[in-house]
């Protein structure tokens, strides 16, 4: 029926916010779901999750599910990337698929000044390369925005500890990346060297691609490439601050999809100090099967079903953390209808030993806004002994030059 498209895109994010709205009042009166903290439902509550819900759509329209027949492409290649890497034992040993990288000695560090603040622009050739034989690999390497790596870095002159933050899904934008992460705030306030890589298929390196490249999306060899290249991109800028400065305290901080990269290097990497998840993804392809829009009676729905063990293959949840469990933070938002708490964050909560974690009143994008999650970032780094010097009860972050 004409125009019924707008209509369902108008009323499918109010439908499915009233649905959260009652069973956050049925949790509430039967004491709330185990594991996470009961919230009385408010109407603001129900405004942050009708936000997530519009940014969902959003999404959905930068990332339409492709028809039956094009679909047919993805579903040969789940078939195939299954035998591939049951063949090759990454499904029962996921360690074995991430490849450390190599050095990054060609790395090319240029100041940037913009008005009375000044940092640097990085870029790098990715050594990432999918094996010989990988389903989607000769796609991938078509990708030529994806082969060399950027980041931003501030840093002082003198050695200081450095966090590597790693953005979400549609940032990868220099002013996008320095607001979301407080960078400024990190790098001034608390002393801190701040490097932010920039994902495969986002900001410039997703430049000249085709319009269904995107990561996350449907396509499922994509997000497992992506995955690789980004958790080997991380992994090689760890390796060059180490080159810089060998006795440095590094930590990483992650955003939703940047999260579910952090988790994989602080499951990869055994010298971190801490690592800092915010609304972090736990299973990618679990997500993007919640958020398909497809119907349960939807073909298209099988490939996601059979591409369950794939997910698992890059999913932390089948990784032991490695960074010391009291270095290990995670933060989420009560309301978030992006990340879904309990299918998401509490299981990584959970397999990660059950670490400090904050649950903000708030939807997805809400920790912005969220003074505790300011705060909880804060305290966590200083917690974790990556910030010194600084008084944790100066709520203003200010360095303690008395103790500094």
């Amino acid at each position: 029926m004409p125009g019924s498209a707008p209509v369902r895109n108008v009323i499918g994010p109010l439908t499915r916010t009233g649905r959260y709205y009652a069973r956050s009042w049925r949790d509430y009166l039967d004491d709330g779901p185990q594991q996470m903290p009961i919230a009385r439902p408010t109407v603001a509550l129900a405004a942050e999750a009708l936000r997530d819900e519009v940014v969902l759509l959003g999404l959905r329209a930068r990332r339409p599910v492709s028809d039956p027949q094009a679909f047919e492409r993805i579903h040969a290649e789940v078939l195939a990337a299954l035998e591939f890497y049951g063949a090759g034992g990454w499904l029962d040993n996921p360690k074995g698929f991430f490849r450390a990288p190599g050095r990054l000695d060609a790395l090319e560090v240029r100041p940037v000044q913009r008005r009375n603040r000044s940092y640097y622009r990085l870029r790098w050739d990715s050594g990432y390369r999918p094996r010989r034989g990988e389903p989607g690999a000769d796609r991938w390497l078509g990708y030529q925005a994806v082969s060399h790596g950027y980041g931003l870095m501030l840093r002082h002159r003198e050695p200081q500890p450095w966090l590597v933050c790693v953005h979400g899904t549609e940032m990868g934008r220099a002013a996008i990346d320095l607001a979301l992460f407080r960078a400024w705030y990190l790098h001034e306030r608390l002393g801190l060297n701040v490097v932010l890589p920039v994902l495969p298929l986002h900001g410039p390196r997703a430049k000249g691609l085709p319009k269904g490249a995107v990561f996350p999306g449907e396509d499922v060899l994509d997000d497992i490439h992506a995955t690789a290249n980004a958790v080997w991109d991380v992994r090689g800028v760890l390796g060059w601050i180490r080159q810089q400065e060998p006795d440095a305290s590094i930590g990483i901080y992650g955003l939703s999809l940047g999260g579910f990269i952090a988790a994989l290097v602080a499951s990869l990497d055994k010298d971190l100090t801490c690592a800092v998840l915010g609304v972090p993804v736990a299973d990618l392809i679990e997500l993007l099967g919640r958020h398909s829009g497809l119907s349960q009676d939807d073909p298209r729905r099988d490939t996601i079903a059979l591409a369950t063990p794939l997910g698992r293959m890059i999913s932390p949840l089948s990784l032991t953390p490695k960074v010391p469990m009291s270095g290990r933070f995670i933060y989420a938002g009560l309301a978030d209808q992006v990340v879904h708490p309990r299918e998401q964050v509490n299981r990584l909560w959970d397999h990660w030993g059950r670490p400090e974690i904050e649950w903000y009143r708030g939807g997805h994008a809400g920790f912005f806004q969220s003074r505790p999650v300011q705060q909880f970032v804060t305290d966590a780094l200083i917690q974790s002994g990556l910030v010194r010097g600084v008084d944790p009860t100066d709520r203003s972050g200010r360095p303690d030059t008395k103790t500094g």
